[in-house]
């Protein structure tokens, strides 16, 4: 069907520029702590303000989709993130305020535009009648592959930041407004639906499925935030590398949301996730303990692949009945964008405690009582063809 095939693709491309985006300004997150000179907690501050911004807009999110629609809000998140990168680029290095109001501004941009792509890559799944959420959030490692690698070739140039960061993100946002359009309409949603929105926050299953995508957005938000710092300090590698293996982390995401979704279809979401946790907390330790450069890879191949279907499953799973997708989304990803807004500060002030390497082991804690909770995101008995 063309219309399906049409908005796959543009869902592809919101996905993809999304993780471009983001991972660009990840690769400077070392220069952020250098340039302003700060600590690892107070850089964890820095951070918060883009988890802020996005909690904060996140639960009004299903609510605008519902009265404006996909494309509309897309536009709108991808407009606001750029201007915030905009802002938070051109106060780097020099004033930091600027880069932190920035940042929260770019933080509330991304969460629409997250939301938004989400709802509507349940409404191509529903369509096609198969798995496809993961292959969509692959996309966005896919993205976040190509963000890490220019953004490594980008330092090595001495390619200054705002120039580096402000191409990305008004070219990602431009492409978005003219993609967007083939986006398909969502369900009706009818008005009692509409008033009753925030019941979503009272039901049970969505909580839980809210919980688990928090401890596992917390599992991959970790690596984005410090992987490439903790390799720097604790492995004693440039900078440019420490983002090489950040590079290394959402190759192995990639790879394993692409495969995930077989394998989701023919094992059940809850044996995967448990499978996968269980190789993020072996990745984790190898990180932190190992001396041997290749073991340490191995780690990073490792928790990539582990952290790679939590928040496209919870995604899923919440978006499971088409007329309460839009709320049910809002509600999960508001719960688990709360793992970035703790994330950032936690993993700072642990790390001025015991180094920032092994502040990564707040992962491995985390996932064992994540595990209980995975049993919420089992299928509802969506009806799935063939490919």
């Amino acid at each position: 069907m063309p219309q399906l095939t049409a908005a796959r693709n543009a869902v592809g491309f919101a996905f993809f520029l999304n993780g471009l985006v983001f991972a660009s300004w990840v690769s400077r997150i070392p220069e952020v702590r250098s340039s302003f000179e700060l600590s690892n907690g107070r850089l964890g501050l820095v951070l918060l303000s883009i988890a802020l911004g996005s909690v904060l807009a996140l639960p009004s999110t299903g609510a605008a989709i519902n009265a404006w629609g996909t494309v509309r809000v897309v536009r709108l998140g991808a407009t606001a993130a750029s201007v915030g990168m905009v802002s938070a680029a051109l106060g780097l290095g020099h004033t930091l305020p600027l880069t932190v109001v920035g940042l929260f501004v770019y933080g509330l941009g991304i969460g629409v535009w997250d939301v938004a792509m989400n709802v509507e890559g349940a409404e191509v799944e529903r369509g096609l009648g198969r798995t496809i959420m993961p292959r969509f959030h692959a996309g966005f490692s896919g993205g976040t592959v190509v963000g890490a690698l220019l953004g490594a070739l980008l330092i090595e140039l001495s390619v200054p930041a705002a120039v580096h960061l402000v191409t990305v993100v008004v070219v990602s946002m431009l492409v978005v407004w003219r993609t967007s359009p083939a986006f398909l309409p969502i369900v009706e949603v009818h008005e009692e639906h509409r008033t009753s929105a925030a019941r979503a926050w009272l039901e049970p299953r969505t909580l839980l499925i809210g919980v688990m995508v928090l401890a596992l957005a917390m599992t991959e938000g970790t690596a984005n935030d410090w992987l490439a710092v903790a390799l720097v300090d604790g492995h004693d590698v440039s900078h440019a590398v420490g983002v090489a293996g950040f590079a290394v982390f959402v190759l192995a995401m990639t790879v394993g949301r692409v495969a995930g979704t077989g394998l989701i279809d023919r094992f059940g979401r809850v044996a995967v996730l448990w499978g996968t946790m269980v190789l993020a907390g072996a990745g984790v330790l190898l990180i932190v303990f190992a001396d041997q450069p290749v073991l340490v890879v191995i780690g990073i191949v490792l928790w990539g692949v582990g952290a790679s279907l939590g928040f496209p499953v919870g995604m899923s799973a919440a978006a499971d009945d088409p007329v309460r997708a839009a709320s049910r989304v809002s509600v999960v990803s508001t719960i688990g964008y709360a793992a970035f807004l703790a994330g950032p500060p936690l993993l700072g002030f642990v790390g001025d405690e015991v180094g920032t390497l092994k502040a990564l082991l707040v992962v491995a804690v985390l996932l064992m009582p994540a595990a209980l909770v995975v049993p919420s995101a089992r299928e509802t008995g969506r009806t799935r063809v063939s490919a």
